[in-house]
């Protein structure tokens, strides 16, 4: 039997682990995209995207693995029957629960990933990317620049360019500054030969310290523009005065969640305890859903068992909605969503064979009276 066992879980395990990498790698890639072009609005800094995304990848994982396994399950399965290895097991004393008891040995060690990681990697994970966009949100806008490209700076009232820039980003060369003034609806445009950065000791504000340059200044539509040059102009950059603190309510540590009142974070602590039990179950559904005729081809069960799935998920957010609005009772929660496809896995399970035996014991008491 363990030889058995061993051969079962290396098979789901194999398969969960190259469809789990596959959406990992897709869901990843969306987010990572966006990431970068944050990095080229000037938003973030180019240095700090694979830090962060290293920091979200438990948050991917915990939604990722649940239906890695159930995939895994259905497709590992799946091909045992359509091959009749299956048939072979059965045919050798294994029986249909024992192979459900050896699914479910792997499923208990991945619900205990998946929990771990919704109730403390995920929440640590998702306060270090809230720090980091922090961090980046005070940075001025000298230390988000970049060479070579044009990047909005300051609410997209000044636009800058500079064609070089030293490793320590301490000077610039060939600089462009386009900026808006809204009170007086004009323009200034700025080109210098160099650039420095200057703080203030007496008040810490920074300065953009260009020299060699010129200055054009006027509304668009007028004749009536200033040109200015000079050896030495400062523009104050933009810095933490202007920084509001980001906030992410799922970079709330679990702890935080269970003291409070509020329905909407107590709504996400149900979220967090709901995703590992949400392994086991599809787990007893995916064993049942994996069998399939020969005739039918390995991938003909696949639609309906994804189709059950995201009326799972989808169930479970609209729980996760209500119970934040406080429609439905917290001692309830989104436990009923659970038990309704824990019944529905039991079902499909043994209630064909209870069915069976009740239909052999009714048969058996009519022989007898007759």
């Amino acid at each position: 039997m363990f030889i058995i066992f061993r051969y079962l879980t290396r098979q789901v395990i194999v398969s969960m682990l190259a469809v789990s990498g596959v959406l990992l790698l897709v869901f990843m890639s969306g987010r990572f995209i966006k990431y970068l072009a944050d990095a080229a609005a000037g938003k973030l800094s180019a240095d700090v995207l694979f830090t962060i995304m290293g920091y979200r990848f438990p948050g991917f994982l915990e939604l990722i693995l649940p239906l890695g396994l159930f995939i895994g399950i259905l497709l590992a399965y799946g091909r045992m029957y359509l091959e009749s290895e299956m048939t072979v097991l059965f045919a050798c004393g294994v029986s249909d629960r024992q192979v459900l008891a050896h699914t479910m040995v792997t499923s208990v060690v991945v619900m205990l990933i998946v929990g771990s990681m919704s109730l403390f990697l995920s929440p640590w994970g998702a306060q270090k990317v809230v720090d980091i966009i922090n961090e980046q949100r005070q940075a001025t806008e000298f230390d988000l620049l970049s060479p070579g490209r044009f990047q909005s700076i300051a609410s997209g009232s000044r636009v800058t360019y500079t064609e070089a820039l030293t490793d320590d980003k301490k000077q610039l060369m060939g600089v462009f500054i386009a900026e808006y003034d809204k009170a007086s609806s004009s323009w200034a445009l700025i080109t210098a030969q160099e650039g420095s950065q200057f703080v203030d000791d007496s008040t810490g504000s920074r300065f953009l310290v260009l020299g060699d340059g010129q200055r054009f200044s006027g509304r668009p539509g007028n004749l009536d523009y200033k040109l200015m040059t000079f050896d030495d102009y400062g523009l104050k950059i933009t810095g933490p005065e202007s920084y509001n603190e980001r906030k992410n309510d799922e970079a709330t540590s679990t702890a935080d969640l269970m003291a409070s009142d509020d329905p909407e974070m107590r709504a996400l602590l149900h979220w967090r305890f709901s995703l590992p039990f949400i392994v086991p179950i599809v787990t007893l559904l995916a064993v049942r859903l994996s069998r399939v005729n020969p005739r039918q081809g390995r991938f003909f069960h696949l639609l309906p068992a994804m189709l059950l799935y995201i009326l799972y998920l989808g169930l479970l957010i609209v729980a996760r909605d209500a119970l934040a609005k406080e429609k439905v009772p917290e001692w309830l929660g989104m436990a009923w969503v659970h038990l309704l496809f824990l019944a529905f896995g039991l079902w499909l399970q043994f209630g064909s064979a209870w069915m069976r035996k009740r239909q052999l014991v009714k048969e058996g008491k009519s022989h007898a009276q007759a």
